[in-house]
């Protein structure tokens, strides 16, 4: 499934380039939207297979992943800076989308229009920020599309063999995520855990690889912004575009130990990050990364050893 991930982003950005849009939208929507294609899919598999808790815990375990595995373990290859834009603008949006959803499913419950609300507030922030980067590319400052993965977008692919990626990298995306859907039913029986913990966890983990993949790399090369930028708008794809999926294929109740007990934790993480990355740089250091990696570790284990832990009763 990541190996396809990465071959569907890539024929779709070579796809997108020979067509003439502008390196800028291909950052902030097909890379975008790539990265967090293996969210999306599985959320839908499992939706459309009766699963849609797995979905709803598909979607918030990755961000939690994401905040704390994903950019810990990239703060230990190398201090992370946060720019400023970033906390200017990627990162209230994303605290808007999580307070907006957290709001939704507040009711325990999530309605096929919510599921709507929420996708058409992802296009709406899409069609925003492609107008902004738009601005900053005309204004000699095109920096945006690289926070969203610069290096996915190749510079000259044939158009038959960008096709090729994209049929190929789409069919691996839709054959591992229905056999990863399959394969976490089965777990989640047989370990006798609900599947909205196997959603928190394993499947947020596997979803979650694109982005530690990149994020680790662009650390190591000493992209920071990328890594950060990374997480940020794949976080925000994950609560308006992922999230939005059940409640579009299989509206109905949520499970209470969602809105209890893992937005808070998505949140919690979220503002820890936000406190971390603000000092005199902005800087986030190798002993910050490595104690969001011992959270995302405790939270991990501790779905597994006490499912309902901080869980009240309906």
């Amino acid at each position: 499934m990541v190996w396809g991930a990465d071959r569907f982003v890539y024929g779709a950005a070579g796809l997108a380039a020979n067509s003439g849009v502008s390196r800028i939208v291909i950052g902030l929507t097909v890379v975008a939207f790539g990265t967090s294609a293996p969210e999306m899919l599985v959320s839908a598999m499992a939706s459309f297979a009766g699963s849609g808790e797995m979905g709803i815990g598909n979607a918030v375990g990755s961000n939690i992943t994401n905040v704390t595995l994903v950019l810990g373990a990239a703060a230990i290859v190398g201090p992370l800076s946060i720019h400023s834009r970033l906390l200017q603008r990627e990162i209230p949006i994303l605290f808007v989308a999580m307070a907006v959803s957290w709001w939704f499913l507040w009711d325990g419950e999530l309605t096929r229009l919510e599921g709507v609300l929420l996708f058409m507030g992802l296009i709406a922030m899409v069609v925003w920020l492609g107008i902004q980067g738009a601005k900053e590319a005309s204004a000699g400052t095109e920096d945006a599309a690289i926070q969203f993965g610069d290096d996915d977008i190749p510079n000259a692919l044939p158009t038959s063999r960008a096709v090729g990626l994209f049929v190929v990298g789409l069919l691996f995306l839709l054959i591992g995520s229905r056999v990863l859907v399959w394969g976490s039913v089965d777990l989640a029986t047989s370990l006798g855990v609900s599947e909205l913990v196997i959603g928190l966890t394993l499947v947020a983990l596997g979803t979650s690889l694109p982005e530690l993949a990149a994020s680790v790399a662009a650390s190591r090369r000493g992209e920071q912004d990328i890594a950060v930028g990374n997480v940020v708008g794949s976080n925000i794809f994950n609560i308006l575009g992922v999230l939005a999926l059940p409640g579009i294929i299989a509206p109905g109740p949520v499970s209470h130990a969602v809105v209890v007990r893992d937005y808070p934790i998505m949140l919690g993480a979220t503002l820890l990050l936000l406190f971390m990355a603000v000092n005199k740089r902005n800087i986030i250091g190798h002993k910050r990364g490595a104690a969001l990696v011992v959270i995302f570790i405790l939270y991990f284990v501790l779905l597994f050893v006490q499912p309902s832990f901080i869980q009240a009763a309906p």
